[in-house]
């Protein structure tokens, strides 16, 4: 294994383990173009262009692969997942949220093994030198062979190419050069010979300061920054164990060749937990909250069995039986599946892989991925790694600095005995049993969540086309995260009074923590209806002449279409209570009479 697992568990991996289970007769190329039709992916990124939710970044110079640049609607969209992230996992969690530094000196990536083992093996084309990342080359060399030739081929050749391809990513160099030529894997762009692998460092470099001695990196993940505050952090919860950090911020990673839009890019956001536990209990007082909770989960041997995830086992059983290692792991491992849910990701299309063993550092206890199904595959978004005190570890002995936490235990020790009779030498102590505090290194359980790949995912699984009119697709984002939660569209009018309405209304609303946009173009309301909806905003107030009257608007929902009148002052306590779930749109409609004048 040549990518440092310690790095994080967030891979660029997108993995796939053989073929469409229970259907040997289709091909995984095939599978794959059935996924890019499901999810409609050309669509998808018509409209994201369209409505400039991401773009690549600088592409007036022509772009570069692996950057991105979020529009306003997209960079709403994301603030507004982290936000969510921030309430479900930080705030509801009671976590020590920190912001560290993105540029790290050598000697802390030094300690935690990034300078010397964080690498991708990269081979070349001899001739043009194009660089390729070479478990992605034998993946997709696999793919194509099994496309081509498997009604030709023994079923024991097929199982071996299909267990070659889910491990791609575990190869030694070693083992890896000896599968691109017995495979006979050439350029995909060239049909050339290939170059040997060799390692790539994927972490950007450079210096701090004048000083050419001051080496630095952008760091890889953000976890680093938690472990070195570990002291601090502790010291700040009063020396109690457990208690969990979590950080929001950028990583960046140096990728050999990025694709996949914004599933394999060279700066990304992360969101990272690090919960800090005794190796002694590494239960959770929260539980039993979860503990019925029935997740898809693909383990180990399900994965080498070439079987479905298990589907009926609640996560307590799962931790009794041993699946899962421990209540902590596995309730982020829940938690993760809650969150995922309320972004708007499809729950059949949520599992959670275990790794396999070639690919686990030599530390972690226990790794689960998030994995969620796209026109790309099943796509990790989140990982769950037990890291057990290995982070802990290099730090403190790099800066002979003790990052420890402190148990009590009860010892018998000898104390003087005030009632013992004068000359009874041997009389003059007594045992008791007292607490004493005891040193350990705590254990780390880490959620790791990409959330550029958690903003595609929503993308896809929120794009959307009506049932009358294919052409016209739209976003039906969950209004907790819509990038805004309700346009205003004055009817076409030169009245003054009207649209000095419509800007007093958006000043309200802004003030009670309502999202609102203006679209006063002059088209009809049903084009303004139907660029709303390519917007991904759940509701639309139409603001008209009745408004002037009596102080109220049509209130729009967007999967339903329908309209209700409602009065501006129960306006915007109507649509936050929409975006928290706390009501629905049919309760509404039972409240409100339904409107039925506009057009769409």
């Amino acid at each position: 294994k040549t990518r440092c697992k310690c790095a994080s568990p967030i891979s660029t991996k997108s993995y796939s383990l053989g073929l469409l289970q229970g259907k040997p007769e289709i091909s995984k190329m095939e599978k794959k173009e059935k996924l890019t039709d499901k999810y409609q992916r050309k669509k998808v990124e018509d409209l994201l262009k369209r409505k400039f939710f991401i773009i690549q970044s600088f592409e007036i110079y022509g772009g570069v692969s692996g950057l991105f640049d979020f529009g306003p609607l997209g960079c709403a969209l994301k603030t507004n997942v982290e936000q969510l992230w921030r309430n479900h996992f930080v705030l509801e969690e009671d976590m020590l949220e920190v912001s560290c530094t993105c540029l790290t000196p050598e000697p802390v990536l030094k300690a935690s093994g990034h300078v010397d083992k964080f690498e991708d093996l990269m081979v070349k084309d001899v001739k043009n030198g194009q660089c390729y990342r070479a478990d992605k080359l034998l993946e997709e060399h696999i793919q194509k062979v099994l496309n081509k030739k498997r009604k030709k081929m023994k079923e024991a050749e097929i199982k071996n190419l299909e267990m070659i391809c889910a491990q791609a990513d575990s190869y030694s160099q070693e083992e890896m050069a000896k599968l691109l030529v017995d495979l006979g894997v050439k350029s995909p762009d060239t049909g050339n010979d290939i170059s040997e692998p060799t390692p790539f460092n994927l972490m950007f470099s450079s210096q701090i300061g004048p000083s050419s001695s001051s080496k630095g990196y952008f760091r890889p993940e953000t976890a680093q920054g938690i472990f070195v505050n570990f002291k601090r952090l502790i010291e700040f919860n009063n020396g109690r164990l457990p208690f969990a950090a979590a950080q929001i911020g950028l990583g960046f990673r140096n990728e050999i060749s990025p694709r996949s839009g914004l599933l394999r890019v060279r700066e990304f956001t992360m969101a990272e937990i690090e919960h800090f536990v005794d190796p002694q209990d590494k239960n959770h007082r929260k539980f039993k909250r979860i503990s019925d909770t029935c997740l898809p989960l693909f383990s180990q041997d399900k994965q080498l069995a070439l079987e479905d995830p298990i589907t009926d086992m609640t996560i307590a059983e799962a931790v009794e039986k041993g699946v899962v290692s421990n209540e902590t792991l596995a309730y982020y491992m829940a938690r993760t599946y809650e969150f995922l849910q309320l972004c708007g990701i499809a729950k059949e299309a949520i599992r959670f892989r275990q790794h396999l063993k070639t690919e686990m550092a030599h530390y972690a206890q226990d790794c689960w991925d998030a994995e969620v199904e796209t026109s790309y595959g099943w796509i990790e978004i989140a990982g769950h790694a037990d890291r057990a005190c290995f982070d802990l570890d290099c730090h403190s002995q790099a800066t002979k600095t003790p990052l420890v936490g402190t148990r009590l235990i009860k010892q018998t020790v000898e104390v003087p005995d005030p009632a013992a009779a004068e000359g009874e030498e041997s009389k003059k102590t007594k045992t008791e049993v007292k607490n004493v505090e005891e040193k350990f290194a705590p254990h780390v359980i880490e959620p790791s969540f990409g959330i550029g790949r958690v903003v595609y995912c929503i993308f896809e699984h929120c794009f959307r086309a009506r049932p009358e009119a294919a052409s016209r697709t739209y976003f039906e984002f969950p209004a907790l995260i819509a990038p805004v939660k309700t346009s205003i569209l004055p009817l076409i009018s030169n009245s003054e009074e009207l649209q000095n309405h419509v800007y007093e209304l958006k000043t309200r609303l802004n003030k009670e923590g309502v999202t609102s946009k203006i679209d006063n173009a002059k088209v009809t309301i049903g084009k303004r209806y139907a660029r709303t909806d390519e917007c991904g905003i759940p509701f639309a107030i139409t603001v008209d002449d009745d408004t002037l009257k009596d102080d109220t608007v049509t209130l729009r929902e967007i999967k339903s279409m329908k309209q209700i009148r409602i009065p501006i002052n129960e306006l915007s306590t109507t649509i936050l209570d929409l975006s928290k779930n706390l009501t629905t749109w049919d309760a509404i409609k039972e409240k409100y009479p339904e409107f039925t004048g506009g057009k769409e």
